[in-house]
């Protein structure tokens, strides 16, 4: 019998260095930095972490090199208790990381990443046992073929599936139709479709692909969802913003906790919010992950936007 997990997540990973400077500088320009770290991340670690600290029982299959970046990744997950069984170390190849800037005064980041085309995780190489067992199975788009197999795997199995997509893949029209969740970047759902209002282009995907929720964040006005005909929005957080990075990962690794609790999803979305702004108080992709109680009192007490022109339509389709 396969080991039982309640979220499965198979995608990328990333260990970035972090430069916190005082203004982003103008182009050609100088600036000191202040501060130099190195802060672990990537789209789905993150995410399945995010689940770890909220009591989920986890599993992670990534690749990473056979570095000291991909040593610090393994560690940090080890250390919170992910399962990383199946991670592939990938011999004579670096960790794909990132230089990540972030302004003091706005907390938002500019990232410039690499990934080696090695690091590519291959679909002949996705095993069923990665995924049998599973509550719920966690993908983003970037090995297209790879993510597509899991899915389908899980479709076959009756595992429900999310995904993070942030931009347009070769051949991911063939991994949607094996998706229940999708929550895509606010520029996804008009890359996809041609289609700038998001309300007509969510409706596109869905009708096109089937999947029983599709949805997109965005930013700092929070999240828009269409299920079962309608349209959920859900405003963000106002929080004293010291990181950007990994907001949307903490958003998905929420909202994968909030389906597998079978919360309705107007509190998935108002949850993973709250995760979001959490994480946005603490620099690093995974700084200032909270946990079940650190939530609930966002979701208490927090205050949350109210001047969004996507929340006046989205009250208007209600």
């Amino acid at each position: 019998m396969p080991e039982k997990f309640d979220l499965v997540g198979v995608g990328l990973n990333a260990t970035d260095t972090l430069l916190i400077v005082p203004r982003f500088p103008a182009y050609g320009g100088k600036e000191p930095f202040e501060e130099e770290m190195i802060s672990v991340g990537g789209q789905v670690s993150s995410a399945v972490v995010t689940g770890q600290r909220l009591g989920l029982r986890t599993k992670y299959v990534g690749t990473v090199g056979n570095d000291q970046r991909g040593e610090i990744q393994l560690a940090s997950l080890r250390q919170e208790g992910v399962n990383v069984d199946d991670v592939q170390v990938r011999a004579g190849l670096p960790t794909q990381s990132a230089y990540i800037i972030i302004d003091r005064q706005t907390g938002e980041r500019t990232v410039l990443w690499r990934r080696d085309d090695g690091l590519a995780m291959r679909p002949e190489e996705v095993q069923p046992s990665w995924i049998e067992g599973a509550g719920l199975l966690h993908i983003d788009g970037h090995d297209t073929p790879a993510v597509g197999k899991a899915a389908r795997l899980a479709r076959e199995r009756g595992i429900p599936v999310t995904v993070d997509v942030d931009t347009i893949y070769d051949g991911f029209d063939k991994v949607l139709p094996n998706v229940d969740y999708l929550i895509g970047s606010s520029n996804f759902p008009e890359q996809w479709t041609r289609e700038r209002d998001p309300f007509e282009a969510l409706t596109r995907i869905q009708k096109e692909f089937g999947m029983k929720v599709a949805a997109m964040t965005l930013g700092s006005h929070g999240a828009l969802a269409r299920f079962d005909g309608r349209f959920y929005y859900s405003p963000a957080f106002v929080v004293d913003c010291v990181d950007t990075t990994g907001a949307g990962d903490v958003f998905h690794g929420a909202f994968c906790y909030g389906v597998l609790k079978e919360w309705p999803l107007h509190q998935v979305l108002e949850f993973s919010n709250a995760m979001a702004a959490l994480n946005c108080q603490a620099l690093g992709a995974r700084g200032g992950i909270g946990k079940l109680a650190e939530a609930e009192r966002m979701l208490a007490q927090g205050q949350r936007r109210a001047d969004s022109e996507v929340q006046l339509r989205a009250n208007a389709k209600l």
